[in-house]
């Protein structure tokens, strides 16, 4: 049993973990190494990436790793690290686009490996977020936080399922390390309210649940730690607040990167785009006629304002001539 600690005993609790520690150590000297291979690599970016790693090597060997394994909140702090905060920080860190840069001979059929269908597919935002959602509930709303106390192989193959799940929700959503496929930003912020809307439920349902899900943290509370019933109910409401937090603030780093995005990048998507371009142009793109003002800028040209002025005229004399027969 755990004994109630004071700050420095918290702070000071760190265990090993032999496999993630490998990882790490093998993450961060790869990544320097390669850093140094590539021209003039932002400090940034290797910044972002030994950020995910302290981050990691807290949440896997730290104080959260020690009192997560007796509290259920603690151990949910981890669960929100490994899904959102690392990956977003590693995503930032552009591992891919330092893999293209720097000089290496397997650079090429990086490229096609990234470029398969394979990776398209697994990238793809809709599959992606899909399965978050499935991770996020699946791991907190069944028997897996039991199982996983049982058998303490399952905690590293967790840890490893929330980064991978977490990195594809976010690479395409809040990077640029996906090179030409760019996602449109509004098709961006709406995944990602989609998925603060999985964050949100899962954690209501902890927090009104009457049922302790996993047992086994009730079993290891220490004397000074909640009753198995509020640390889940605790929880869910890390699960609710941090998550949400956390989400809001992506949206708001989206919704910045869209402002400051080239006029090229401005737009809603193709689709989106292509119906805002009808509307306001009126161009015959739906018949299949190409016009003049089909290669037109709807925001920037000025001739996009001469274009939309000859729609609305063109509706107004539509109109005065629907009249003049009635």
């Amino acid at each position: 049993m755990i004994a109630t600690p004071g700050l420095f005993d918290f702070v000071d609790s760190w265990r090993s973990a032999p496999v993630a520690d490998t990882l790490l150590i093998a993450a961060a000297v790869g990544y320097a190494l390669l850093a140094r291979r590539a021209d003039s690599w932002p400090r940034r970016r290797s910044l972002a990436w030994s950020l995910s790693l302290v981050v990691a090597s807290v949440v896997l060997n730290g104080p959260i790793a020690v009192y997560g394994d007796a509290l259920f909140w603690v151990h949910m702090i981890a669960h929100l690290s490994l899904i959102m905060v690392i990956p977003v920080l590693m995503v930032w860190a552009m591992p891919l686009t330092l893999l293209r840069s720097a000089r290496w001979g397997g650079a090429r059929r990086l490229e096609r490996t990234l470029d398969s269908r394979a990776v398209r597919l697994v990238t793809f935002p809709p599959l992606t977020l899909a399965a978050y959602a499935a991770v996020v509930v699946l791991t907190h709303l069944t028997g897996f936080q039991q199982f996983a106390l049982e058998h303490p192989w399952v905690r590293t193959a967790e840890a490893a399922l929330y980064v991978a799940a977490g990195y594809l929700l976010f690479l395409p959503l809040v990077g640029e390390d996906m090179g030409s496929r760019r996602v449109p930003h509004l098709l961006r912020l709406v995944m990602l309210a989609l998925a603060m809307g999985v964050d949100t439920l899962t954690g209501l349902a902890l927090m009104l649940t009457r049922t302790v899900l996993a047992p086994g943290y009730a079993a290891a509370r220490p004397g000074w730690g909640p009753s198995g019933l509020t640390d889940q109910n605790v929880a869910g409401a890390v699960m609710w607040w941090g998550g949400d937090s956390l989400m809001m603030l992506l949206l708001v780093v989206v919704g910045f990167q869209w402002g400051r995005a080239p006029s090229s990048e401005q737009g809603l998507g193709s689709l989106l785009e292509g119906v805002r371009r009808r509307t306001v142009l009126g161009t015959s793109a739906a018949a299949g006629i190409e016009t003049d003002a089909d290669h037109l800028d709807v925001d920037d040209d000025q001739a996009a304002l001469a274009a939309y002025n000859e729609r609305l005229a063109a509706l107004e004399g539509r109109s005065l001539r629907n009249g003049g027969e009635r």
